[in-house]
């Protein structure tokens, strides 16, 4: 029996991928006012969220990870059935999701001893981990079990890395990320923020003068990165996600592909997401970013 794959919803894959890939996603919640929270994917679009942080500029929201029940009233289904399950958090590092899983997990093989269930930090976020779910349904769909699946999976993560840019600091600021004069003194001189994200947490790549020259930069950046490690494209899968604004995405989107391109990576190839509430809360309406995570490809590593 082939196992089931599990995922929390940070791993910001389209709807009609998660269905055709057979993915149970585990939302997360958000809430505009603390008080009200609503499950992401299900009770909240992506574009209803981004809506609202438009609409209402002065209202941080925040995000609060699955609960218990909500880990176990899935996996439950599974292991009652026999079938195997490997679920996939986002990293433990920014968020409790994982232990919470994990502490299903231990209830879940109590109850039913013959049944196997893992639980994996992704130690990713966002389009990472959902390119690292789709090397465990590739995997899934060559029919090896959860150990072989899990051992291939595990180097993976290490080679996931992304460059984005932000447009309002001010959400930075309120996550505690920068402080509240860098912050003012930034939105003055219209400065906008380089993000990385490599080894599990998020670096500054430095600071731009202004929206167009952040984008430009983040691809630049892109561009520099796949030649300086002279990174074979035919071994990675890129990602490409963002906010609110589907204009402004458009024309990055293309030059991002033409650029890639020049460099063997086929337009076909990428994965186009919008980036989800787990860290749009701290990013605001307007992250646009890239990323790659190295595909595994059988009889190599």
């Amino acid at each position: 029996m082939k196992f089931q794959i599990v995922s929390d919803s940070s791993l910001d894959l389209p709807e009609e991928t998660v269905q055709k890939m057979g993915i149970e996603v585990v939302p997360f919640y958000v809430s505009f006012d603390g008080s009200q929270y609503f499950r992401e994917g299900k009770d909240i679009k992506i574009q209803e969220f981004y809506r609202h942080m438009v609409e209402h500029p002065d209202i941080f929201p925040k995000t609060s990870m699955p609960s218990y029940n909500d880990y176990r009233d899935v996996m439950e289904k599974y292991a009652a059935a026999g079938q195997p399950v490997l679920c996939i958090c986002l990293n433990a590092i920014f968020s409790g999701s994982y232990q919470t899983a994990y502490s299903v997990r231990e209830e879940l093989l109590e109850r039913y001893p013959d049944t196997r269930i893992e639980v994996m930090d992704s130690q990713l976020a966002t389009v990472l981990q959902g390119l690292l779910v789709e090397e465990a349904v590739k995997m899934r769909d060559l029919d090896y079990d959860l150990d072989k699946t899990i051992s291939l999976l595990e180097p993976l993560r290490a080679t996931g890395q992304i460059f984005f840019t932000t447009n309002d600091l001010a959400y930075l600021r309120h996550g505690g990320r920068i402080g509240h004069a860098a912050s003012s003194i930034g939105t003055v001189l219209k400065i906008k923020p380089l993000i990385r994200y490599k080894e599990r947490d998020l670096y500054s790549a430095g600071l731009c003068r202004g929206r167009k020259h952040s984008l430009e930069q983040v691809l630049e950046r892109m561009v520099n990165y796949v030649k300086e490690k002279h990174l074979d494209m035919s071994r990675y899968h890129m990602g490409i996600a963002y906010g609110w604004d589907e204009q402004e995405f458009d024309p990055f989107k293309e030059k991002a592909f033409s650029m890639m391109e020049a460099l063997g990576y086929p337009r076909s190839a990428w994965e186009v997401s919008r980036v989800g509430v787990t860290i749009g809360v701290h990013t605001g309406p307007s992250p646009i970013g890239v990323g790659w995570l190295k595909r595994y490809t059988p009889g190599k590593m």
